[in-house]
C-alpha cells in the first residue's frame, strides 16, 4: 500500500491473526556481510528487504561482491575472498546504523583511502569506541566528523590483529564490527571487555554464531574475552534467515494490548535473537505464551494487564513496543538500564517520553530508564522522528485508543516496508 504523510489507525477488538514476519534484520546483514567477504558462492534464503539491507548490498557490491537475486528470492552472493576492492566513491550508509559499525570495520580490509557517510542523523551518532579499537589493532582509520561521529576515513589493506580493549558500554555492534572481520586479521584478535561491560549481548551471540557456521572459528574465552583465529575463514554456503524476532515483538504486543491471539510461523521458540526476551516480559504481565519448535503464539489476558519493572538492556529494539503496551497495564512500569537508546535512530527515551504524554499517559525518562504510569488514555498525532521503531509501536495504541495518527509511518521502510499492510489486516 501507498502510504499517506499521516496514517489514521482503525481501533478494534481482540486480534486473531498469524502473521508471516520477514526475515531477521540483524541476521541479514551479517550473512550478507560474512557471505561478501567469504571465498565462493553463497544461497542466502529469507534475507530481508528493507532499506538497511540494500544499504549492505550497495556496499559489498562497490566493494567488489558479486550479487544477484533469483526468481526464487534467493540471493546469490560470490564473495571476495576477504579482499575487497577499493569502491568508487563514499560509502554511504544512509541511516543504518548496522551497515556504518559492520563497514567502518570491513574498510581495514580494503587498499586506498576509502570514506564512509551517512545522513545527518548517522553524524550524531557516535563511533569512536570501534574507530579507537580497530586503531590499537593497527589500522590506519580516523574520524572525520565532529563528536567522535561519522564520516570516518580508513586506510585499510595493511596487516592488523592482536589484543585490543573495546568499551561496549554503549553498543554491542562495536564488538560485533570487530569480531566479523577478525578471521582476516594477521594474527589472532583477542577482544577484551572494558570493565566487563557488554550491552545486548545476545546480539553478540548472534554473530558468533553466523560466523560459525560460514566457517570461523570464534567464541568467548571467559565472560571478559572473546578470542577469533584468522586459521578458518568464511567459506561460501547456503543459508537460511530466520523471522525477525525484533518486528515480531511488535505483534505479540499487538496481542497483549488487544486481548487477542497472534501466532508468528516459522519462528522457534528457542531462537537466540535478543528480542525473545519480551516473551518472558509479556508472561509476568499477563500473557499466555506457547513456544513451539516452528512456531511463537501470544494470548492477551482477557483480565487486563499488569504492569512490570525490567532490566530491557539485552532487547533495546523491544524497548519500544513494550513501551507502549505498558501504557494500556492497570499499574506502573519501569524500564531500565536502556541508556543506549538515546543514540539510536532517534532518542528513543526522549521520544518515548513524549509521545507517550500525549496520549495522556505519565512518563519519564531518565538517564537510562523510562517510568510509565498509566492514565486514561486518548487520541494524538504521534511524532515519529525517522524511526521506524516508533512508528511501529505507537500504532499499537490504535488498537485501542480512537484517534491515533501517525505521522512519517513510511519511515518503517528502515526495516520492513510491508508492516502497515500487514497491521491493516490484524
Amino acid at each position: 500500500m501507498t502510504l499517506p504523510d499521516k496514517l489514521a489507525i482503525t481501533p478494534r477488538g481482540p486480534i486473531d491473526a498469524r502473521i508471516a514476519v520477514p526475515g531477521s534484520k540483524s541476521i541479514s546483514n551479517r550473512a550478507l556481510l560474512l557471505a561478501g567477504m567469504a571465498q565462493g558462492e553463497s544461497v542466502l534464503r529469507g534475507v530481508l528487504d528493507s532499506d538497511d539491507t540494500r544499504v549492505m548490498i550497495r556496499a559489498l557490491s562497490a566493494l567488489g561482491a558479486e550479487i544477484t537475486e533469483s526468481s526464487t528470492a534467493e540471493l546469490a552472493v560470490r564473495g571476495f575472498s576477504g579482499r575487497p576492492t577499493p569502491p568508487k566513491g563514499v560509502i554511504d550508509v544512509h541511516a543504518s546504523g548496522t551497515a556504518a559499525r559492520f563497514l567502518t570495520a570491513l574498510l581495514a580490509l580494503a587498499p586506498g583511502r576509502v570514506l564512509l557517510d551517512g545522513t545527518a542523523r548517522m553524524r550524531k551518532r557516535p563511533i569512536q569506541d570501534l574507530v579507537s579499537a580497530l586503531s590499537q589493532l593497527g589500522v590506519d582509520i580516523s574520524i572525520e566528523g565532529e563528536n567522535g561521529c561519522p564520516p570516518v576515513a580508513c586506510r585499510g589493506g595493511q596487516p592488523f590483529g592482536g589484543e585490543v580493549e573495546i568499551d561496549a558500554s554503549r553498543s554491542s555492534q562495536y564488538v560485533s564490527a570487530l569480531l566479523q572481520i577478525a578471521p582476516y586479521a594477521a594474527r589472532a584478535v583477542t577482544l577484551r571487555l572494558k570493565d566487563g561491560v557488554l550491552v545486548s549481548r545476545p546480539y553478540v551471540d548472534v554473530t558468533l554464531a553466523v560466523m560459525q557456521s560460514f566457517g570461523a572459528e570464534a567464541g568467548f574465552r571467559d565472560a571478559r574475552t572473546l578470542q577469533v583465529s584468522p586459521v578458518h575463514r568464511y567459506q561460501g554456503r547456503a543459508y537460511t534467515v530466520e523471522p525477525d524476532a525484533s518486528t515480531a515483538a511488535y505483534f505479540f504486543a499487538a496481542a497483549a494490548i488487544s486481548g487477542g491471539r497472534v501466532v508468528v510461523p516459522d519462528l522457534a521458540g528457542t531462537s537466540a535473537q535478543a528480542d525473545m526476551g519480551v516473551l518472558k516480559v509479556l508472561e509476568r504481565m499477563g500473557a499466555i505464551v506457547t513456544r513451539g519448535a516452528n512456531e511463537v503464539q501470544v494470548q492477551g489476558p482477557a483480565q487486563g494487564l499488569s504492569g512490570v519493572e525490567v532490566d530491557m538492556n539485552d532487547m533495546p529494539d523491544a524497548v519500544l513496543a513494550l513501551a507502549v503496551t505498558a501504557a494500556f497495564a492497570s499499574g506502573p512500569s519501569l524500564i531500565t538500564n536502556v541508556a543506549n537508546l538515546r543514540i539510536k535512530e532517534s532518542d528513543r527515551l526522549l521520544a518515548l517520553e513524549t509521545e507517550l504524554r500525549k496520549l495522556g499517559v505519565h512518563a519519564e525518562a531518565g538517564s537510562d530508564y523510562l517510568r510509565i504510569e498509566p492514565r486514561p488514555l486518548h487520541g494524538a498525532e504521534i511524532a515519529t522522528y525517522d524511526d521506524h521503531r516508533m512508528a511501529m509501536a505507537f500504532a499499537l495504541a490504535g488498537l485501542r485508543i480512537p484517534g491515533v495518527v501517525i505521522c512519517d509511518p513510511a519511515c518503517v521502510s528502515k526495516s520492513w516496508p510491508g508492516y502497515f499492510d500487514t497491521f491493516a489486516q490484524l
